[in-house]
Parts: structure tokens; C-alpha cells; sequence
């Protein structure tokens, strides 16, 4: 049976030769970045070649580049290690209800710690609206943070009119932005989206888990979640994961190279994938207008998401119901733009790497024919 992945939102199949770089730092390139003698060094040089990588793709410099353990632990860096450096000044933060779960729990955080969160709607593509972020801000707020590419129904907000509105009305609130769904697939300027902080991960761009990085603005104070050595200038203190930081920065390194190539290859997939959708009776279009070429959201009226994804897996086609950390409840994305419950519960996300094909997308509308004829309708 022929597998068919479409599921790369939720993460990405390692490259062969990216993984190749991370065996051979653990068996070759061994060192400890921090120790002194030879073997260290090597390391070392390494770690910062992929620092200077990752700085290139987004327009920085490196020592503005900071690893963590993936796209989490990099927001949560940036707003909760921006909160405790800054709250004696602001207690405001400033987030949408359409941001990735990690975001939101560590707004829910802070909300308990004494912050002041407001999380505003979104536009109805799932965007970030620039009023209504810019009508709450005032003296008192200390962050806003925005995600670049919204991870269920692809929305790309326009966080460059955010950052200079919010800036507009407050010059020293802090601008977060989760580039998580974004890094690799769009161009990702930090100096053109006008950000202090921008999060983005290792394992969507096909890179392993277990790798990402934080932009912090040189002069931008953060406190450090973890206390320990004074790795990484303390912010994210620890011995660094120099093969999967090594591994990462060959993939940055790889994909910003095939960008252009990958966003019209995409591009294509969508056109094909909504020209069939709108031709199947009871399939619904959630896409968002301003949308990126990659996610494509449909509810398949009458089914429950579970049951279909289960249909098409059993058939080596995989795809999701929308973020992988939702673990099955209902969407917070698809409930904030006002989706009725209908097609929030039958929704399926569909996401596209460079691996796929268009006959991965014709088999895909095959399989999902074969179970709309096979399976009994269930109320959602």
C-alpha cells in the first residue's frame, strides 16, 4: 500500500541527507560545544555555523539567535521571559483567539500570575485583526503576539501593519511573532515584519524534532525560564543540541534555496485540491482567502473528523483534523471565526510538502469519496 503523508503541518518526514547531518555530529562532531579542548571546538564551530544559518534565512545576526527544544519552548521563552523582565513597568499582553495552543497556555499562565490578557477576534479568514489588536493597546501594554501563518486553515495575518500600528500607539510594547507555520515555506524578515521576538521550529521544514530557536532583538531584555550555566548568554542556558542544531540549520539552509520552486509547486496543489473539493456534494471550503498555498481545510458534512481520518488511514492516506496538539477537541480556530459545530466536527486539514504529488491529492479525493459512500453519516 502506497502511503500518501499530508499531514506536514503537524510535522515534516525528515530529509535523509538532514538527517545525515545529525549522525554524523553524534558519532564524528561528539563534542560538548563548551568544552575547551579540541573536540569542543569542533563543536562549537559547528553550533555557530547553524546559527549563522538560521540568522541568514531570517535577516538577522547570529548572536540574535537563541536554540530551544522546538516551537514551544520558544514561545513560551518569548512571552513568558518578556513578561518577567518587563512586568513592573506593564502588565498588558495582547494575543488573538486563533494562536497556536502553546501560545494560549502561556497566556492562560501569565493571566494567573497577575497579567492582563486580552485576546482579540479574529477577521473571518482566521487572520489577525490589526484594529482590534491596535484598540487595546494603551501605557500599560507590555507584549503582542501574533502568529505569521495560522496553523489549521492557513491565514497569513499581516504582522508588519501590526507592529508598526502597535508601535504607533506604545513605542515600547513588544512585538512576538510564532513563525512556526511560516519559517521555510514564506520569506521571514524580522526586520521587515518589525518584531522583537519570532519563534520558529526544526521539525516542519523537515528537520527532527526536538530543534528550534528564538529571535530575540539585540537590546531586547528577556528573562531566562531555566537557571543554570551561562550557555547561550544564559538566556537558554544548558549543553545545546549541537547535531539537531546542526541538522536544522542544514534544512534552513536546503528549503530557503527551493522556497520559490515549493510555493509555486503549492500553489499548484491548491488549485487542484479546492477545484475538486467545490465538485463533491456536502464538502465545505475552510480555507482562509489570505491564505498560504499549503494548508487546505474542508469539512466533510455529516462525518465526524475521527471517523474519516481512521478511513483514509487504514488506506495509507494520512491527514488531520486540524492541530496535532488539539488531540481531538474541537477547534479553537474554526469556533473563533464562527464555523457552525457542523463543520467545526467534520473538519479535515490537509497539508502539503515537497515530497507530495498531484496524484497524492487524486488519491486523496478518491479515498474520500469511497468512504462518503461506505461510511454511515454520524451527527456531529
Amino acid at each position: 500500500m502506497r502511503e500518501i503523508y499530508l499531514d506536514n503541518c503537524a510535522t515534516t518526514r525528515t530529509d535523509p541527507d538532514v538527517a545525515g547531518v545529525a549522525l554524523k555530529l553524534m558519532t564524528t562532531y561528539y563534542g560538548n560545544p563548551s568544552s575547551l579542548h579540541k573536540k569542543g571546538l569542533e563543536a562549537q564551530l559547528l553550533l555557530e555555523q547553524a546559527r549563522g544559518k538560521i540568522a541568514s534565512a531570517l535577516g538577522c545576526e547570529p548572536q540574535e539567535i537563541y536554540f530551544t527544544s522546538g516551537g514551544t519552548e520558544a514561545n513560551n521563552l518569548a512571552i513568558l521571559g518578556a513578561f518577567w523582565a518587563h512586568h513592573r513597568r506593564a502588565k498588558g499582553v495582547v494575543g488573538t483567539q486563533t494562536e497556536h495552543s502553546s501560545v494560549l497556555g502561556a497566556l492562560r499562565h501569565l493571566s494567573q500570575q497577575g497579567a492582563s490578557v486580552t485576546l482579540t477576534p479574529p477577521s473571518q479568514d482566521s487572520c489577525a485583526d490589526p484594529k482590534s489588536i491596535t484598540d487595546c493597546i494603551d501605557e500599560n501594554t507590555l507584549l503582542v503576539s501574533c502568529a505569521l501563518v495560522n496553523s489549521e486553515v492557513g491565514g497569513v495575518s499581516p504582522i508588519g501593519e501590526i507592529s508598526s500600528a502597535v508601535r504607533a500607539k506604545n513605542s515600547r510594547t513588544l512585538v512576538h511573532c510564532d513563525a512556526v507555520q511560516a519559517f521555510g515555506k514564506l520569506p521571514v524578515s524580522v526586520k521587515k515584519l518589525g518584531v522583537d521576538l519570532l519563534s520558529v521550529s526544526g521539525h516542519k521544514l523537515h528537520a527532527p524534532k526536538g530543534i528550534g530557536a528564538l529571535y530575540i532583538r539585540r537590546g531586547v531584555r528577556i528573562s531566562p525560564l531555566m537557571h543554570a550555566g551561562e550557555q547561550q548568554a544564559a538566556i537558554r542556558p544548558g549543553t545545546e543540541s549541537t547535531p539537531l542544531a546542526c541538522a536544522f540549520g542544514t534544512a534552513v539552509e536546503k528549503i530557503t534555496g527551493e522556497m520559490q520552486q515549493n510555493f509555486n509547486k503549492y500553489s499548484h496543489f491548491r488549485e487542484l485540491f479546492l477545484e475538486k473539493a467545490q465538485n463533491i456534494q456536502g464538502v465545505c471550503i475552510n480555507s482562509a482567502r489570505k491564505e498560504t498555498p499549503y494548508i487546505c481545510n474542508v469539512s466533510v458534512l455529516g462525518y465526524r473528523s475521527e471517523t474519516m481520518l481512521h478511513f483514509l488511514a487504514e488506506r495509507g492516506i494520512y491527514v488531520s483534523g486540524g492541530s496535532a496538539c488539539s488531540k481531538g477537541r474541537d477547534s479553537h480556530v474554526l469556533t473563533a471565526i464562527g464555523l457552525p459545530r457542523e463543520r467545526i466536527q467534520s473538519a479535515l486539514r490537509v497539508s502539503f510538502c515537497k515530497d507530495n504529488t498531484e496524484q497524492d491529492i487524486e488519491d486523496f479525493f478518491e479515498a474520500l469519496q469511497q468512504g462518503m459512500s461506505q461510511l454511515a453519516r454520524s451527527k456531529p
